[in-house]
C-alpha cells in the first residue's frame, strides 16, 4: 500500500499537523523537525494526494465550466482556448452541460458553492438575478462569455452591429431579397443573441429601405439539417430570395445543402453568409461574421484568474472584436434581379 501521511508522522516522530506544515509550507516549523520530516517522505516514498493538499490550502484549484448545446461547433472552439490556457495552470475543469431549461436551473445552483470550485465560467447564457444572488453570497468569482451583467465580470459581442454590417454587405452588392434563417427568437434561456442578430438584420433592411418581408424568415434548432429543411422551403418559394444571412455557419452551411439539393449555383444564383466563423466555415469558403471563438475562450478563462487572485475588484467588462470575413459565397445577385 502506499505510504500515508499517517505513516510519515509516525516515521519522523511528529504530528500529521506538521507533517501538512511542511508540505504546505503554511507556518514555520523547526529547521530539525523539517528535515526528519522530509527524510521520513524520502525513506517511505511518499507521494501527497494532490486534492487533500489543495484543500488544505482553502483551494479547490477547479474552475467550473457551464456550456449550453456543447456539441455545437462554436462552443467546442471556445472549450478549446479554455483549455489551452488550463493546460499550462495548476487548475482542473468541471464541465457542465446544458440543454434544458430545467438543467440550467440545477446546474447553477449546485455548481456555484464555495468550496467545490475555484470560481465559475459560464458560456451563452444569461444568469436569472437569483442565480447572481446565489453566486454572490457564496462568493465564487464568476465570468460570463457570451452574455453579459453589470454585476459580474465579463465578454461580450456587439451582436446587432455584426449582423447589420453583414447584412449591409449583401445590400451594397445590389441584393433586395433578402432572407434570414436564425434560432428561435423566443429563447427559453432567456438569452439575446438570436434576437440581436435578426435585429441588426433588420435595421439594414430598413436603412436602405427594403421591406422586411416575414415570407423570407424561418426560424429553428440550431441544426444543420434543420437549416437545411427551412432552406429547401424557403428556396422554392415562386419568388425566391437572392441571398440569405444565418443565425449561424451551422445553418448557413444547411442553406448550402438545400441550395445543392435543388442545384442552385452558390454565388451565382444565391449568395450565403454565416456567423462565428468555425473551422469548417474555411473549407466551405463560407463568407461568415468572425468572433474569435477560441480567443474568447481564452481571454474568458484568464480574467477569471485573475478574479479568483482579486475577488473584490471592480466587475471588468470586454466586448470582443467582430469581423466580416469574405469568402466564395456571396456575389452580386443574378443580372435579373438587378433588372428587376
Amino acid at each position: 500500500m502506499p505510504a500515508t501521511i499517517h505513516d510519515v508522522a509516525k516515521k519522523a516522530g511528529v504530528g500529521i499537523g506538521t507533517v501538512s506544515s511542511v508540505l504546505n509550507n503554511s507556518r514555520p516549523v523547526n529547521p530539525a523537525t523539517r528535515q526528519k520530516v522530509l527524510d521520513a517522505i524520502k525513506w517511505l516514498d511518499f507521494v501527497p494526494n494532490p486534492s487533500g493538499r489543495r484543500l488544505s490550502m482553502g483551494k479547490t484549484h477547479t474552475i467550473g465550466v457551464v456550456i449550453p448545446f456543447f456539441t455545437i461547433a462554436s462552443q467546442i472552439e471556445r472549450l478549446r482556448g479554455v483549455m489551452s490556457v488550463i493546460a499550462g495552470s495548476d487548475y482542473d475543469i468541471s464541465l457542465y452541460t446544458v440543454e434544458t431549461v430545467p438543467q440550467r436551473n440545477k446546474v447553477l445552483q449546485r455548481v456555484a458553492r464555495r468550496g467545490h470550485i475555484d470560481g465559475l465560467l459560464i458560456f451563452s447564457l444569461s444568469p436569472t438575478e437569483e442565480d447572481l444572488q446565489r453566486i454572490k453570497q457564496r462568493q465564487v468569482p464568476t465570468v460570463l462569455i457570451e452574455a453579459y451583467h453589470p454585476e459580474v465580470h465579463s465578454l461580450s459581442l456587439d451582436d446587432v452591429a455584426a449582423a447589420r454590417n453583414a447584412v449591409e454587405y449583401l445590400i451594397n452588392l445590389g441584393h433586395r431579397k433578402i432572407a434570414y434563417i436564425g434560432d428561435y427568437l423566443e429563447d427559453p434561456f432567456g438569452t439575446y443573441f438570436s434576437r440581436n442578430r435578426f435585429e441588426g438584420y433588420c435595421q439594414a433592411l430598413k436603412a436602405a429601405g427594403i421591406t422586411v418581408d416575414k415570407r423570407y424568415q424561418r426560424q429553428g434548432w440550431l441544426d444543420r439539417s434543420e437549416a437545411r429543411q427551412l432552406a429547401l422551403d424557403l428556396l422554392q418559394l415562386p419568388d425566391r430570395p437572392t441571398a440569405v444571412f444565418a443565425f449561424s455557419d451551422e445553418q448557413a452551411l444547411g442553406v448550402l445543402e438545400a441550395a445543392r439539393d435543388l442545384d442552385i449555383s452558390v454565388p451565382q444564383q444565391l449568395s450565403v453568409i454565416g456567423y462565428d466563423d468555425i473551422r469548417i466555415a474555411h473549407f466551405a469558403q463560407l463568407t461568415t461574421v468572425r468572433q474569435n471563438l477560441f480567443d474568447s475562450g481564452v481571454k474568458g478563462v484568464e480574467l477569471l484568474l485573475n478574479v479568483i487572485e482579486h475577488p473584490n475588484a471592480t466587475p471588468q467588462h470586454i466586448q470582443l472584436p467582430t469581423k466580416l470575413v469574405i469568402r466564395h459565397t456571396t456575389a452580386p445577385p443574378p443580372v435579373m434581379e438587378n433588372i428587376l
